[in-house]
């Protein structure tokens, strides 16, 4: 007898089981927060301690849907300063046991504690001393009674209407690998300037380049002192093409801006003769070299503003566009 195809749901009863899905692996979330703020925070610390103190890497463990987030788990750890690797428990057992060292920490996740091919890699943590981190909802378990640390998440109910496919559970594994691996970020001072060094490439890597990379400086600096006529201001914009032209004082610090948009509200005959003191906007948004270009890119857009002025000891010394941001691949 053939199998009957179910009809497709509404657009309604989709959504409603998107927010069922959704509350309940919300409800893991706050049950392992919960949890955090009980025992398994003093754990916590520890397997903190525990991964910052090892001279060697992180070594993350799982099969089946634990093995998917141990991966997650060694990609954001490897990207925030802690060395980590993946390491496959059934290839473990035909040689990639070579690939765990005594100055490693293995951190090893079975939601039920009892996962048949992990028993290599536990046997080998025991005899050569590596330390072992149990990433497990039952502390009574095989690995929760091998680990040194047992991370014992609350039991929580699958979001599956089935109960069996792994989803709250993956979740909150999910959540509090993140939460490791951003305790050690913290703990380790791991800065943006260390971020941008693993993330060299894409629009992540755009934006963690620094304001002093791709400002114009020196003599491409659109500047007039702030004794000068609106016509030497206008000229200076033309000249250099940015559409604004730095004000300063006479000791060089920075006085104000004339835009573009300033030039459209104040157009009018006279404007030539003017000087630069009665259109200039005296409280330009500025930024500093060291910063992020996301940093330049998050003022520009929220102030609606397509040049910033970078400022050092008080005097301006570059100027960023928002086409360098476009150019640089930040926005």
């Amino acid at each position: 007898m053939a199998t009957p195809h179910p009809l497709p749901s509404s657009p309604d009863q989709a959504v409603s089981s998107a927010l069922r899905t959704l509350a309940t692996e919300r409800d893991g979330l706050t049950a392992l927060m919960d949890a955090l703020d009980d025992g398994l925070g003093l754990v916590f610390t520890a397997s903190v301690e525990k991964i910052a103190a090892a001279q060697g890497r992180v070594i993350v463990t799982g099969i089946g849907k634990s093995g998917h987030i141990a991966r997650k788990m060694v990609a954001t750890l490897a990207s925030t300063g802690t060395p980590a690797h993946y390491v496959h428990p059934a290839e473990a057992s035909h040689g990639d046991l070579g690939m765990v060292q005594p100055d490693d920490v293995i951190i090893a996740l079975s939601w039920s504690g009892e996962t048949a091919e992990l028993a290599d890699i536990i046997g080998y943590a025991k005899r050569f001393r590596v330390p072992l981190i149990a990433l497990t909802s039952n502390a009574a378990s095989t690995l929760g009674h091998a680990a040194d640390l047992c991370l014992t998440l609350p039991k929580a109910k699958e979001a599956c209407p089935n109960g069996l496919a792994p989803t709250t559970s993956t979740t909150m594994q999910l959540a509090l690998g993140d939460a490791l691996a951003v305790a050690l970020l913290e703990r380790r001072g791991f800065t943006a300037e260390h971020f941008r060094v693993f993330h060299p490439g894409g629009k992540l890597g755009a934006r963690l380049k620094l304001v002093r990379d791709v400002m114009h400086k020196n003599e491409r600096l659109p500047i007039v002192g702030i004794d000068a006529r609106m016509s030497e201001a206008i000229e200076e914009i033309g000249r250099k093409g940015f559409g604004s032209v730095i004000v300063v004082h006479p000791d060089g610090t920075l006085a104000g801006i004339v835009t573009d948009g300033d030039l459209r509200r104040n157009l009018r005959p006279e404007l030539g003769t003017l000087p630069v003191t009665a259109v200039m906007t005296k409280t330009p948004r500025t930024i500093a070299p060291d910063d992020l270009l996301a940093s330049a890119l998050e003022i520009q857009e929220s102030s609606k503003i397509t040049a910033l002025i970078v400022v050092e000891n008080g005097r301006p010394v570059g100027l960023v566009h928002y086409l360098d941001l476009l150019r640089a691949g930040a926005a």
